[in-house]
């Protein structure tokens, strides 16, 4: 004889349950984790983009030819701090100088942005 006013779920069910839920679960940690590391990375570029925009404009507000060479100094944005490296090389016009920007934070470069400045 069979019991047909049973109810409920088998232990099977709900560990399938659990299972997937806890898969879901992982799986918006994971992304909510990406999120943060890509808004944390946005916002370390946008500070190193003052930094380095910064440097260009002081450099050609100076309405001098720059020396060729490496600079370094330091920027800080928000209360973060970065370190600011100008290269200036010379171009096939000896009118006109590359000016590198490089940005980093700590050891690890951020931003790199690049101009030429002309003879004033």
């Amino acid at each position: 004889m069979t019991q047909t006013g049973a109810r409920g779920f088998t232990l099977v069910e709900v560990l399938v349950a659990l299972g997937i839920v806890a898969i879901a679960l992982l799986a918006g940690s994971q992304a909510i984790s990406a999120l943060t590391r890509a808004s944390a990375r946005q916002t370390d570029v946008t500070l190193a983009h003052i930094c380095a925009e910064n440097a260009l404009v002081a450099m050609r507000l100076s309405h001098q030819m720059p020396s060729l060479g490496d600079s370094s100094g330091p920027c800080v944005q928000a209360g973060r701090e970065y370190q600011v490296t100008l290269q200036v090389t010379p171009t096939p016009n000896p009118q006109f100088r590359r000016v590198d920007a490089r940005v980093t934070a700590g050891q690890i470069p951020v931003l790199r942005l690049s101009t030429i400045v002309g003879r004033y």
